[in-house]
């Protein structure tokens, strides 16, 4: 059976360009195992995210607009899927390890907190030496999936995680494929959102940006892939006319959405609801699941009550608020 994953092996080398990264050239991973005779290290690390219990509860968890009456409105996993298959689009256009870039898009997001980014600025401002939902990800991959056991990721698909965002560039193309592709999903759908929820309207996009970028969402992630494709070598990047186009875009998604009252109204409740979870757990360890227990008396109470919370859904979060704060009649 090894034979089957010796043969993809030897396809990546026939087919993927000079800069992919190698499945055979893995760093490896945190604790050495025996290799699947089926699938690659990187197919294997895809469905270790996909078959986890942070993955699933992602459905559950906002994008944007908290709790939104529709079923049409992106939620954490949604989003998900979309970086994915963008970022599978791009990788593969470029001969890149489009395995390996998938397994960090599926990932890159498990770590994030109920309520979107309002519950990741809770912790935030709480939390000692601050939270960052990319590092929570990566803590999510490493120590607290299987019941502590972690994921045991490659080094690649644990880079590109916590390099999706901000600071440290990814030391993959495919790494820095995603952290492009999750920008171009997440402004896009943010978007079509904005329109249905009656926040914009596409007319509000200036028409400079749209005559570069496009007239609908397709338009716009269409101009943006196919950019990345025809600009890109060995560095992943944008023709410039449309990198500053779309860094407009990003800017106006500031004013009309991100820090629109309409959208987050509701912003301040969560970020109240979040902070007294932590105030609570933090000081009675002992109320939360056995696992957090053990992670206070290993690593502090703080720390346990930062996981716990970060790891809610939006839904299971209100529960828990509500059975500790919010008073119920008597029963007879």
């Amino acid at each position: 059976m090894s034979e089957i994953r010796e043969r993809s092996l030897s396809v990546e080398e026939q087919i993927l360009s000079e800069h992919a990264c190698l499945c055979k050239n893995t760093k490896g991973r945190l604790r050495a195992e025996e290799e699947c005779p089926i699938r690659t290290a990187f197919q294997r690390d895809r469905d270790r995210i996909i078959h986890c219990n942070s993955f699933r509860r992602l459905k559950h968890k906002t994008q944007v607009f908290l709790t939104p009456e529709g079923d049409h409105y992106r939620t954490r996993l949604t989003h998900t899927l979309e970086v994915s298959q963008i970022a599978r689009t791009i990788a593969r256009a470029l001969r890149l390890n489009e395995d390996l870039t998938e397994a960090i898009a599926l990932g890159h997001d498990l770590g994030h907190t109920p309520f979107g980014h309002a519950g990741e600025r809770a912790l935030n401002a709480v939390y000692p030496g601050g939270f960052r939902h990319y590092e929570q990800s990566l803590r999510v991959v490493d120590k607290l999936e299987k019941n502590r056991k972690g994921l045991n990721l490659t080094y690649e698909v644990r880079d590109g995680i916590v390099c999706h965002t901000r600071g440290t560039e990814a030391s993959t193309l495919e790494g820095r494929i995603v952290k492009l592709a999750d920008r171009i999903a997440y402004i896009n759908h943010d978007i079509d959102d904005a329109v249905r929820a009656g926040v914009m309207s596409e007319d509000d996009i200036p028409l400079d940006i749209r005559s570069v970028l496009g007239f609908s969402k397709s338009q716009r992630i269409n101009t943006l892939v196919v950019s990345a494709v025809e600009n890109s070598g060995d560095d992943i990047r944008l023709d410039k006319e449309i990198n500053g186009a779309f860094d407009e875009l990003h800017e106006l998604m500031f004013k009309l959405v991100y820090t629109n009252p309409v959208c987050k109204s509701e912003e301040t409740k969560a970020i109240g609801l979040i902070q007294k979870l932590y105030e609570h757990f933090s000081k009675a360890p002992g109320k939360m699941p056995q696992m957090y227990i053990d992670i206070a008396n290993e690593e502090g109470a703080e720390r346990a009550a930062c996981d716990y919370i970060a790891g809610m859904t939006d839904g299971y979060a209100l529960n828990v608020f509500s059975e500790l704060f919010i008073p119920k009649g008597w029963l007879k």
